[in-house]
């Protein structure tokens, strides 16, 4: 039977509330951001939490549509678009993969200019004018599809002075409500030398802990069908970005929930129904992954798959301080 998509015409969000529960137990630990740790917060229903970030669950929801073992798109998703990047004939990285999509350094900062100057060429019409969106959504059709879905933002001041950018068209966070610490904690054992130096790492070393439980955890996600349908791409492509956001949505609630080590949750209910518009149930893989299949192949003549390299020396530097970490660990 043919997936029905109808109640979803004249919409112009699709929202998501998805009930989730520890998979075993009820602590689960939280994420951690450099200098502020978990993100707590007071609301009108008492202690909240940020349990996943709107960047992170972007990312989770990129890692749905790739085999690490083969290095490429899982199979119902080949056909779409995507940059891979090769460093010295083997595979390095592909914009799938990279948290900046289309952004990525790996593409636009090394010595190899192939794949840069394809793209200022497809954009150079906006250097010294508006940037027409709908051109942009068609560039980024063709060499980066996800990119209309994850979002994008050519910061380079060679591509249109930096001011091409996509807002995400699909975006998700969790929160907790009704949150306590459970502490708890332990020693490391050091069974050879139980008195040695703990500044070195010898030595038995007791640790706290800090866990979380909750009343209530949720999985918000937000498909905006507008900005979808704003692209200006037509019907066909349309439908397939339609059916990858929700793809991509069921493939991450029907799989791995496993956050961090002490963070492994699953939804309380495998009928998951949006609140907008309201009553429509988000279809089961079985449904969306053949329908999926058959909006790609209407749309193949707009994508290609670029693979690129990057010869440039990897300086190992201290990094920047930025994202997520595992608080408590």
């Amino acid at each position: 039977m043919a997936l029905d998509l109808q109640p979803l015409s004249s919409a112009s969000r699709i929202l998501f509330a998805v009930e989730l529960a520890p998979l075993q137990g009820q602590r689960f630990q939280p994420t951690g951001f450099p200098n502020l740790g978990p993100a707590l917060y007071s609301t009108a229903i008492g202690q909240s939490l940020l349990l996943e970030s709107a960047q992170s669950m972007a990312n989770r929801l990129e890692a749905t549509c790739w085999d690490a073992t083969k290095q490429d798109l899982v199979g119902d998703l080949l056909g779409l678009s995507h940059v891979r990047v090769t460093r010295k004939g083997e595979f390095l990285t592909d914009t799938v993969l990279e948290s900046h999509r289309i952004n990525s350094p790996y593409l636009l900062e090394g010595r190899d200019k192939k794949f840069a100057d394809l793209l200022k060429k497809q954009l150079s019409t906006f250097e010294a004018c508006p940037i027409d969106r709908a051109k942009l959504a068609a560039t980024l059709l063709r060499f980066d599809v996800g990119s209309l879905l994850h979002g994008a933002f050519l910061a380079k001041k060679e591509l249109a002075g930096g001011r091409l950018r996509i807002p995400r068209a699909m975006s998700a966070f969790i929160e907790a409500d009704g949150v306590q610490v459970a502490a708890s904690g332990g020693v490391k054992n050091d069974h050879v030398n139980p008195s040695g130096a703990a500044k070195d790492g010898f030595g038995n070393v007791p640790f706290a802990r800090d866990e979380f439980t909750a009343q209530r955890i949720t999985f918000f996600a937000n498909i905006d069908l507008a900005q979808i349908r704003g692209y200006g791409l037509g019907e066909a492509t349309t439908k397939m970005l339609t059916l990858l956001a929700l793809w991509k949505l069921r493939t991450l609630l029907d799989g791995d929930l496993r956050l961090r080590t002490a963070c492994d949750l699953e939804p309380k209910s495998r009928n998951i129904v949006a609140s907008r518009p309201e009553g429509f149930a988000l279809p089961s893989k079985q449904e969306l992954a053949p329908a999926l299949r058959q909006a790609i192949e209407a749309c193949k003549d707009k994508m290609v798959v670029t693979t690129t390299t990057f010869e440039d020396e990897l300086s190992r530097g201290r990094g920047d301080d930025e994202g997520e970490g595992e608080a408590g660990e």
